[in-house]
């Protein structure tokens, strides 16, 4: 698969609720996911397995409203995407809209590697 074809099904699935069949479908299992600049505990998460902790504490932590993807723009082996996000953080119970932006990398078919950037909260 070409980075376009996974970044219309990353795009497509994700905006029909089906939030885990990217990672079952278009994941190499070598995954590399970077929040931000990649400093601080949690930053950096590899392999399956670092993205089940961090989904984990994401759930445990945070109650999504609702999350939308924007269409996707490619350009050679990578491609971008805007969530808008409206969650509520569980324990302070404080309600808040958000937007980051993901850059993903393909290799082979597969997301080898997501980075996201958004303003942190202050």
């Amino acid at each position: 698969m070409k980075a376009k074809e996974v970044a219309e099904k990353l795009v497509t699935w994700y905006n029909a609720g089906d939030v885990q069949r990217p990672y079952q479908e278009l994941y190499s299992p070598n995954i590399v996911s970077i929040e931000n600049d990649g400093k601080g505990d949690g930053a950096i998460s590899e392999g399956f397995d670092g993205l089940k902790k961090k989904g984990e504490w994401w759930q445990a932590n945070f109650e999504v409203h609702s999350s939308t993807a924007s269409e996707p723009i490619v350009a050679d082996n990578w491609f971008s995407v805007r969530f808008d996000m409206d969650t509520t953080h569980k324990a302070s119970g404080h309600r808040s809209s958000s937007s980051e932006i993901a850059v993903y990398e393909v290799q082979d078919g597969k997301i080898v590697k997501e980075q996201f950037f958004y303003d942190k909260p202050s």
